[in-house]
């Protein structure tokens, strides 16, 4: 398969009397030429994941309108939006660049496998100056391999503690005229509230979400609360480190052996059980991310929202998740740059984040959220202030999605009572460096 070229000419259309120039456009494939239509148009084909749970509020509208949008704004690019759900998406993907027919951009959960075999464009390669100095630090960073970003943050979220206020006023930690907010700052603090509720006798003082469905995001936030994390401030995976240790070993003996989790085993609770428990009213406190505000809303729950605890009541990192976006090389690159621009300016990012309750990754982005009033702006507002200084999986790591994995596996183990949270950090952080020895 030979490369060839489609050779810049004029076309002289004499009933208008225009004239459109074709710049240089570079195609690969056998046969047929995928991703043209005429001498004058490229077509972008984007594989995106639909943030919908009905099709009510599929995503496929949002990509629609995008891709109209951005073609009346460049003739002669159309772009071709294949949406397909999260359980998906990613395989999907996979599937397409393993046949030789990678998309031009695609929105998905990762990005390092692709980076790590040399098929992606780097941000230098695709965007203006002002969309690639627009992304907030922390996802900028996070989507960098080797110092070069390959995957640039399409959406994000940050996690705060939930506490249902009447569980807590009934439980003498608030007062019950709802005026004064909980303040802990320790994890000691966190402790004696839970063993207030559950002298109350709430069910489950403090949810453990240590399920496969997310545990390496709880994982994650107890780990930043202890002053550890899965990485260093360079980048180097730390799974095992001491703090790392000590945080576990506070939750197997201070919190789950103390019976203060709940009837379910931390290893066996899954995050959404936990939502679904706390918006019945079953849970007293529990980590949670932008979704569970109107979860919780609906069922008429009433809630505060705290920073994370840490364990010395010294304020430590919080925890932020982004998806990601990244263009492939296609040979579209010039096409690919210019839809990407037009995805990242603000009214493009806020029109998503504020369907989906979500965080947008830019700064003009973020600034239209700071003035916006909508109605569920506020809360939203205070989970963005926390984003500048999250800290994000290491997912420009390769290892990551085995780390990832190990982590769902077999940590809720660790913190069971009898657990060797030492030895199972050792375990996974062994695996995660032979994986990527770097």
């Amino acid at each position: 398969m030979k490369a060839r070229t489609v050779q810049a000419r004029r076309l002289n259309l004499a009933a208008s009397g225009l004239a459109l120039c074709l710049t240089t456009v570079t195609l690969t494939g056998c046969g047929a030429v995928s991703g043209v239509t005429g001498d004058n148009e490229v077509t972008l084909k984007v594989v995106a994941a639909d943030y919908g749970d009905k099709p009510e509020n599929s995503s496929k509208p949002y990509w629609k309108d995008l891709a109209a949008a951005f073609e009346k704004r460049n003739p002669g690019i159309k772009v071709q939006v294949d949406v397909y759900s999260w359980e998906d998406v990613d395989a999907k993907v996979a599937e397409m660049v393993k046949a030789g027919e990678a998309p031009d951009i695609a929105q998905i959960g990762a990005y390092a496998d692709y980076a790590a075999d040399g098929k992606l464009y780097t941000a230098d390669e695709l965007l203006s100056v002002n969309t690639q100095a627009d992304f907030l630090d922390p996802l900028a960073e996070a989507g960098k391999v080797r110092r070069d970003q390959y995957g640039m943050p399409f959406v994000a979220s940050t996690r705060l503690m939930f506490y249902n206020e009447k569980l807590f006023a009934d439980a003498g930690i608030i007062p019950k005229d709802g005026k004064t907010a909980w303040r802990p700052k320790s994890w000691a603090d966190l402790e004696s509230a839970a063993k207030k509720l559950k002298a109350d006798g709430v069910p489950t003082p403090i949810a453990l979400p240590l399920g496969r469905e997310e545990a390496q995001a709880e994982t994650m936030q107890w780990l930043l609360a202890g002053g550890g994390g899965y990485a260093d401030n360079e980048d180097q995976y730390s799974i095992d480190s001491p703090n790392n240790v000590e945080t576990l070993e506070f939750l197997r003996d201070n919190l789950v052996g103390a019976g203060l989790t709940g009837p379910v085993e931390p290893g066996k609770l899954n995050r959404q059980a936990a939502f679904d428990s706390f918006s019945r009213g079953e849970v007293g406190m529990l980590n949670g991310h932008p979704t569970l505000l109107k979860q919780a809303a609906a069922k008429g729950v009433k809630y505060g929202m705290i920073p994370m605890p840490t364990s010395d009541g010294v304020s430590h990192p919080t925890m932020g998740v982004a998806d990601w976006v990244m263009a492939f090389k296609t040979g579209h690159q010039t096409q690919s740059g210019k839809f990407l621009d037009f995805l990242y300016e603000a009214e493009n990012v806020t029109a998503f984040t504020e369907k989906y309750d979500l965080l947008p990754v830019t700064t003009s982005g973020s600034r239209a959220m700071e003035a916006s009033t909508g109605s569920s702006s506020a809360e939203l507002k205070t989970f963005l202030r926390a984003l500048p200084n999250a800290r994000l999986y290491p997912v420009g790591k390769k290892s990551w999605a085995t780390v990832s994995e190990d982590v769902k596996k077999n940590i809720g183990k660790a913190v069971q009572p009898g657990g060797q949270p030492g030895k199972i950090l050792a375990d996974i952080a062994e695996a995660g460096r032979k994986a990527d020895p770097r």
